[in-house]
């Protein structure tokens, strides 16, 4: 018998009171990042995914419901109710 075991993901909600959020604007609210010039050069280096995706725009939009990683991190973008 094969045993298979899967890494839990340890997801961070980063919850938001607008529509969306700018990728480096949602790293500097989860405290991913120290600063906002730290978040560019990190999203420009490819450093950080969206949805599991490799993304360099850091202006892009995020929804509630789409997650970004960093640094084996994943952060869940949520509304506040």
């Amino acid at each position: 018998m094969k045993v298979t075991v899967k890494k839990k993901e340890n997801v961070i909600p980063v919850t938001i009171t607008t529509e969306y959020i700018k990728l480096q604007d949602a790293m500097k609210l989860a405290n991913a990042v120290m600063s906002g010039g730290e978040a560019k050069v990190l999203i420009q280096e490819g450093q950080v995914t969206v949805n599991g995706q490799v993304c360099d725009m850091r202006g892009k939009k995020l929804h509630p419901g789409d997650k970004f990683g960093y640094q084996e991190q994943t952060y869940l973008i949520c509304a506040q109710l």
